[in-house]
């Protein structure tokens, strides 16, 4: 189903599983499973006096990632504070990267052509640390309280923004498993734990405001929820109600999104750079070396069977699509 008049740009949030420990310590990334908030150190957890100290393969495989998706690599990068006061923040900053005004992302630009032809640019790619997960005792919107967990806090994560490219959630469906496939291929990404891969989605109608909706979870609900954000805005619209700029959560139980809160500036975050990280700059020579071992990817993968093996182009995209049965 096409919709002309919506737009629609994914923020990506995908776990590097294939590290042994977290982004800026030596805890393990192993926390599943785990009694809650256990996994934990005092670099973590933020507590006086602790410094990070930065994965050197967590870098790699997100240079990997950025050579993948076509990006260009800042050879000139550095960490900032992103400054909010939440329950999943221990330290009530997250060590991230910034995209404004003398900001430096670990990558810009980049594109993904989706099966259906279609060519999603990449506006950025970058590097940061997991926040803590939250369990809410019931619904989002009527639970006295809310649980953390702090174990997976201090995963290393890559977002991958769009640009608002996406005009159906089909196609933001496609591009999450087109992602997938591309980060399975590069060894960096297991799709089949839980909570590897999760998805801010952005979307507007009649080039209107922008809404976001925060943390689905899998292809079908970033597809279901869409849907109903679409259903929702059209409905106040066709009522001549304005659309507010806003966060909303996606509740898969009831499969309705709830407002979270009004939606937050750059400003609000107060960037600033990490005084406890270094700077990072890249070599030619660690670029190239990263270059020569990027494997065969699911685009060059797919003309193989098609080409050498005579497979249909349908047949060779389902394979492709998982790097276990492509195998």
């Amino acid at each position: 189903m096409a919709f002309k008049t919506v737009k629609i740009g994914l923020e990506v949030h995908c776990q590097l599983t294939n590290l042994k420990s977290k982004l800026f310590c030596q805890c393990p990334t192993d926390y599943r499973g785990k009694p809650p908030n256990t996994n934990v150190c005092p670099v973590c957890m933020g507590e006086p006096g602790a410094l990070p100290v930065l994965n050197k393969e967590a870098l790699r495989s997100a240079i990997m990632i950025a050579l993948a998706l076509h990006s260009e690599v800042s050879k000139f990068t550095y960490f900032t504070r992103k400054n909010y006061f939440y329950p999943d923040m221990a330290k009530n900053f997250q060590i991230s990267q910034y995209d404004g005004v003398g900001g430096a992302p670990l990558a810009r630009g980049g594109y993904i052509v989706l099966n259906n032809g279609k060519t999603v640019r990449i506006r950025r790619i970058q590097l940061e640390e997991d926040p803590a997960r939250l369990v809410y005792e019931g619904s989002i919107d009527t639970a006295p309280s809310a649980l953390v967990d702090y174990n997976r806090h201090g995963i290393a994560l890559v977002e991958i923004v769009t640009e608002p490219d996406m005009s159906s959630p089909e196609e933001a469906r496609l591009f999450l498993q087109k992602l997938r496939s591309i980060l399975e291929h590069l060894g960096v990404f297991d799709g089949e734990l839980e909570g590897a891969m999760r998805c801010d989605a952005n979307i507007s109608l009649e080039n209107g405001v922008r809404v976001e909706i925060k943390n689905i979870s899998s292809y079908k609900e970033v597809e279901r929820a869409l849907m109903f954000e679409i259903t929702r805005q059209s409905s106040l619209l066709s009522r001549g109600i304005k659309i507010a700029r806003e966060t909303r959560f996606w509740d898969e139980r009831r499969r309705i999104t709830v407002s979270l809160r009004t939606k937050e500036t750059e400003e609000d975050y107060r960037y600033f750079p990490e005084p406890d990280l270094p700077p990072i700059v890249l070599t030619d020579e660690f670029l190239d070396e990263i270059k020569r071992k990027l494997p065969i990817l699911p685009d060059e993968r797919r003309r193989i069977f098609v080409e050498k093996y005579g497979v249909s182009e349908q047949n060779a995209g389902v394979l492709v699509s998982d790097k276990a049965l492509a195998d």
